[in-house]
């Protein structure tokens, strides 16, 4: 069975529809997803109320804002089940097509770990996971898998380089899965013009340190 993990930080204009795919599915008998759990990293929106209102069955209310990697440990250790399903809290056009391409190879043993790549959504968000598919935050993976990597925590926003350097050291198989007509919410459309670029140089910046720190670049 399944726990889907999404880490968020005000994500209210988002959340509400990937909730609501997701409680599609769960409603299903003959589908896997049995768990749906937002973690809020030092929320100060409606993103919580929302989350609760569309169906999640755990919502985490971290006080302070923790980064991504950290957030999405805490949304494992408190998931009950084999394999997790990590999604980011901005998606746009989430359905439940999407989902079942990501879990299903993992539900199969055909791969340790699934990355979600977006194509035919928006241009500048494909052509970002294009030249780096492996900063994507959309992920199925086995749990136990999780609980072998000691620097998630502290990975912030490179939690998905993270994730991809674990899977190439440790020999897993990872399979890439096309998402077509999906994108994401950009940074600029959430904070603005000027605190936008500024929230996307910040992550630019933990990404580089964290490959200068662990890949030696």
């Amino acid at each position: 069975m399944i726990s889907v993990v999404i880490p968020a930080f005000n994500e209210q204009e988002t959340i509400g529809e990937i909730i609501k795919v997701l409680s599609m599915l769960k409603e299903n008998k003959d589908n896997e997803i049995q768990e749906i759990i937002v973690v809020c990293d030092g929320c100060t929106d409606n993103t919580s109320q929302i989350a609760r209102e569309k169906g999640a069955d755990k919502v985490i209310e971290l006080p302070q804002n923790i980064g991504k990697g950290g957030a999405m440990m805490e949304g494992v250790r408190n998931a009950k089940n084999d394999i997790i399903l990590f999604l980011d809290a901005d998606l746009i056009g989430l359905s439940p097509g999407h989902v079942k391409k990501l879990i299903k190879p993992v539900i199969d043993g055909e791969a340790d770990m699934t990355v979600g790549v977006f194509e035919k959504g928006r241009v500048l968000t494909d052509f970002a996971q294009t030249i780096a598919p492996f900063l994507s935050g959309q992920r199925a993976v086995r749990k136990h898998l999780l609980e072998g990597m000691s620097d998630l925590d502290a990975a912030r926003f490179g939690v998905e380089i993270a994730l991809t350097r674990y899977a190439i050291e440790n020999k897993l198989k990872v399979k890439e899965v096309v998402l077509e007509d999906m994108s994401h919410r950009m940074k600029e459309e959430k904070f603005g013009l000027v605190k936008g670029i500024s929230a996307r140089l910040r992550m630019y910046r933990e990404i580089a340190q964290y490959m200068r720190k662990h890949l030696k670049i």
